[in-house]
């Protein structure tokens, strides 16, 4: 059998269902409509807070126009594209708001096409990836099987990443799809349109420039960390703990890595249908239930990169609690 990340057998309790969790872990109807809550005003106040820290940060890097503004903004912006990205996934599970259009143009507009991402196609192989993770239909596949792999390789791809390779062939897809006059290609070129022209009639085109090196490099690695963090060496599987990675949350992951609580990704795939701002109350459900156990969780990111990239050169360590190819922000619109 090939060797994967999944955690030993002894370690996952048979403890379901419970008087709130179905056998599959799923809230019970009580629960989960609680949980599956919308709060308009606030999803506005987080779109709004959204723009102003990628969009607003920007203006702002624009108005100082010194060097030192423009390095901070390309640093800064690795994280305004997650922020973005990640709300457009929230978009996509249309848990963004309860009126479906707004909901819809707001996503796409506003988040995903001016970060490159194509949430329509997106939602479509998404939901795959939901209906079957890690099996034969997973869109993904090819990103998260095979771990954990060498240091050398896992250095390979992340250098692919940051000097722009991957972002290249990301480009590639969106330039042919351009051509075969593909809807939702020619609507976010027309956003980056726009997005330039504003950089260049305001007179600083140096700011649209870093906004694509910053999605070219940092974000890109940072897209491939997040999401080998939540599959990385998973299997197909019915218990949701054998495809999906438990890793403990803390301020500085949150901030760079995983806003918006994504970082609480098993309990997002126990039920896709809970909005991200309640996703720890159902992480929460899971550990009250004895379901998750301390010993099946990381206890940071960085312990779980070193667990995946251990193949080859140091043994694997199966109590977890003791350990210290194809980006998935932008899908083929063929």
């Amino acid at each position: 059998m090939a060797s994967t990340m999944v955690p030993q057998g002894g370690l996952l309790p048979d403890v379901l269902p419970t008087e709130r969790l179905t056998a599959s872990a799923k809230p019970r109807p009580d629960v989960r409509s609680e949980l599956r809550q919308l709060d308009t005003v606030r999803s506005t106040l987080t779109l709004v807070g959204a723009l102003a820290q990628t969009f607003g940060l920007m203006a702002v890097v624009g108005y100082l126009h010194v060097w030192w503004a423009y390095l901070l903004g390309f640093i800064l912006m690795f994280r305004g594209h997650a922020l973005l990205n990640i709300l457009a996934h929230e978009a996509s599970h249309r848990l963004l708001f309860s009126n479906p259009r707004l909901n819809d143009q707001a996503g796409r507009w506003l988040l995903a096409y001016p970060s490159l991402q194509a949430m329509l196609a997106y939602r479509r192989a998404h939901f795959a990836h939901h209906r079957d993770e890690m099996g034969a239909r997973e869109p993904d596949l090819s990103l998260y099987q095979g771990y954990p792999i060498s240091r050398a390789s896992m250095r390979r791809k992340l250098t692919r990443d940051a000097i722009g390779i991957s972002a290249y062939k990301n480009l590639k897809v969106l330039g042919r799809a351009v051509r075969r006059g593909r809807s939702e290609a020619l609507q976010i070129v027309a956003v980056q349109v726009v997005l330039f022209s504003v950089c260049v009639i305001t007179g600083r085109p140096l700011l649209y420039l870093i906004w694509m090196a910053a999605w070219s490099t940092g974000w890109k690695v940072s897209n491939r960390l997040r999401a080998l963090a939540e599959h990385g060496g998973m299997i197909q599987s019915k218990d949701r703990r054998e495809t999906t990675h438990v890793i403990r949350q803390r301020a500085i992951a949150r901030f760079w890595l995983a806003p918006y609580n994504t970082g609480w990704h098993l309990a997002h795939h126990v039920d896709m249908g809970v909005p991200w701002r309640n996703l720890p109350k159902l992480h929460a459900e899971l550990v009250d239930s004895g379901w998750l156990v301390p010993e099946i969780e990381y206890p940071s990111y960085l312990a779980l990169w070193r667990a995946l990239s251990a193949g080859d050169e140091q043994p694997r360590v199966a109590d977890r609690s003791k350990q210290r190819e194809a980006p998935t922000s932008f899908l083929s619109l063929d």
